[in-house]
């Protein structure tokens, strides 16, 4: 598990040695919400993948693509749910997203802040934050009015941040989700059995949730 560079690096060796390897890398991992999904699961699950352990997870959401029907009612429930949660030390019962990692890892996501700002993407959240205890803290950030050619689209942060893209249906939100660089994991939302099994087979990705965050999971 790591970096897709050092991945790389780590395949290659292998190869040499003709030692078997599974690689679990980087990813900027989709989620797709279609007009007929369950809103307040579709919010949670939304939540839990691109939050919960402030977002420090290879298989962490970072896309959220929703059809245009329910867009503009999934971004109101979406962000008012990220200005809810707790931000605090890791330990305490009552916090839902501890601290970054380091120092370092807090001024990449900073950074990527001001980068998704320089693109045209609208921010919400996203404070630096401090307590009485030691660690590195921010509040969870959402952008919205984000297109997939930005940076803070195709990139992985690493980091407490979700990007909101608009699409106007099952067949553009698929296309969005599979341009990528990546392929570690995806999810989409929905009632639709055709929608899922399409999607299942058709998502570019290792691993394929349905009605369930993309990350959590440990598959082997």
């Amino acid at each position: 598990t790591g970096s897709e560079e050092v991945g790389l690096e780590i395949a290659g060796a292998c190869a040499r040695r003709g030692t078997r390897v599974q690689l679990e890398m980087g990813g900027q991992n989709p989620l797709v919400v279609l007009d007929d999904a369950d809103l307040a699961q579709a919010v949670s699950i939304a939540i839990d993948g691109a939050f919960h352990s402030t977002g420090q997870r290879c298989t962490a959401t970072g896309r959220i693509i929703v059809t245009e029907g329910v867009f503009d009612e999934f971004q109101k429930r979406f962000c008012e749910a990220a200005r809810t949660l707790r931000v605090g030390h890791a330990l305490a019962k009552d916090t839902d997203v501890g601290p970054v990692v380091s120092d370092a890892q807090l001024e990449v996501n900073q950074r990527y802040l001001d980068v998704g700002k320089a693109e045209g993407a609208s921010l919400a959240g996203g404070d630096r934050l401090s307590f009485a205890h030691e660690g590195y803290y921010m509040a969870p950030a959402v952008f919205s009015d984000v297109t997939n050619d930005m940076a803070i689209a195709r990139e992985e942060i690493f980091g407490p941040v979700a990007c909101l893209l608009r699409v106007r249906d099952y067949e553009e939100a698929l296309q969005t989700a599979n341009d990528t660089r990546y392929g570690l994991a995806s999810g989409i939302c929905t009632r639709s059995l055709k929608y899922a099994e399409h999607f299942k087979r058709s998502s570019k990705a290792g691993v394929v949730s349905v009605n369930l965050p993309t990350a959590g999971i440990d598959y082997h």
